[in-house]
């Protein structure tokens, strides 16, 4: 017979989750142990095995719920009936907001993604791939001679994705500037400079 799920099954798999991104934003994925994890979560290493099958396994579970978290935002402006500038600013503070409240994650998302085996690499970068579609099609509608260009359409998202992404090692949540205040700086930038690209 199966063994019962326990009822805050997924409550316990999202603690250990948050744990280890502080745990690898801090020591790195080399650098931290499934010992470590278990003390962090005040719990034994037989506990996180019983949620996650391997390290590797924590790994691919923090870079894709963060990723997840980003592609539904993502989804959601893309869904909208707003122009395109109000699109690009609507996406730039929801980005951020998901970065200030998960600076771990995207420490990680962005520092360790070389110890995921390849099959679940793949699975991450299609993800953020679709992200910097997105924003290649805002940007796009925002000055349509990038329609044409590909090469300077992907170049031009990956600066503004240049932009957001390493907020984490500057930005503090209770600094002078807010998350929705620094977006709002990228996506002014964008939009003076988007005509000169």
């Amino acid at each position: 017979m199966a063994r019962k799920q326990a009822a805050d099954y997924e409550q316990r798999r999202e603690a250990i989750i948050d744990h280890a991104a502080d745990l690898f934003a801090i020591k790195g994925f080399l650098g931290s142990s499934v010992a470590d994890l278990a003390d962090a979560c005040n719990t034994s290493k037989s506990l996180i095995y019983h949620y996650y099958p391997s390290k590797e396994d924590i790994l691919h579970a923090v870079m894709s719920s963060h990723v997840e978290q980003l592609s539904a935002a993502a989804s959601e402006v893309a869904a909208s009936a707003l122009d395109p500038a109000s699109r690009l600013s609507q996406l730039s503070r929801r980005f951020m907001r998901l970065y200030v409240g998960a600076a771990a994650r995207q420490k990680v998302l962005l520092n360790d993604m070389v110890h995921l085996p390849p099959d679940r690499r793949a699975e991450i970068v299609t993800g953020q791939r679709a992200l910097v579609g997105l924003v290649e099609t805002i940007l796009a509608d925002l000055h349509p001679p990038l329609a044409d260009d590909a090469a300077r359409r992907k170049a031009a998202a990956m600066l503004f994705f240049g932009m957001i992404n390493w907020t984490h090692t500057w930005m503090r949540p209770d600094g002078p500037l807010d998350a929705d205040a620094v977006a709002d700086m990228a996506t002014s930038m964008v939009l003076k400079g988007i005509g000169g690209v």
